[in-house]
């Protein structure tokens, strides 16, 4: 089993939406926010089947995640530690922009991630996450899929998170989260992950 990370910031380019093939299956994320301040990825390999694995993905609640958990319960209060993530990112304040089949999905959150108000507007569906434009706010994109593995092992799981400040009020509040992000990003790969891909392999 192999982990790597990726953190970085940019600018994605425009690209084609992705086929359902296990190939091919990484979500087209540039179609959602192809400009971001932050970018955070990871991924990790896996000796189970890509089905499997992704079942596994699915599953992981906060509860089983340590840390990353009570981070996430602690960013948005209310959040109850038995929900997966997975019914997490389907639910208010996130919106679902992808159903999850296909060993993929793909979720979006709006608002001042800044603050521990859960300041964060529900949004009406897919359309008004790509149209969000509201100053002093920030668009924030979370996805996951399963991909081919290299040689050695079977699939791997990866995931990516990327967050756009939305005027000036806005990149002040994301640089503000900015050591936060840098301190804790980790744990997407050592326990979210590894919760998904040890449940996997039992």
């Amino acid at each position: 089993m192999r982990a790597q990370r990726r953190v970085g910031r940019g600018t994605g380019s425009p690209g084609c939406r992705a086929s359902v093939t296990l190939e091919n299956v990484r979500p087209d994320l540039d179609y959602w926010l192809p400009e971001f301040g932050i970018r955070v990825a990871h991924r990790r390999e896996s000796s189970a089947s890509p089905g499997r694995l992704w079942d596994a993905a699915r599953q992981v609640r906060l509860a089983d995640a340590g840390m990353l958990g009570r981070l996430v319960r602690w960013r948005i209060p209310g959040m109850p530690a038995a929900i997966s993530f997975e019914e997490m990112f389907h639910r208010p304040p996130f919106v679902a922009l992808t159903d999850g089949t296909d060993h993929a999905s793909v979720s979006g959150l709006v608002g001042r991630i800044w603050t521990l108000r859960r300041d964060y507007p529900e949004l009406g569906g897919p359309e008004e996450f790509r149209r969000w434009s509201e100053a002093g706010t920030a668009r924030v994109l979370f996805a996951s899929w399963v991909e081919p593995a290299d040689r050695g092992a079977s699939a791997a799981l990866a995931s990516e998170v990327r967050v756009q400040a939305v005027g000036a009020q806005g990149r002040l509040g994301v640089a503000a989260i900015r050591p936060l992000t840098a301190a804790f990003q980790g744990l997407i790969g050592t326990e979210g992950i590894a919760a998904a891909v040890a449940r996997a392999e039992r």
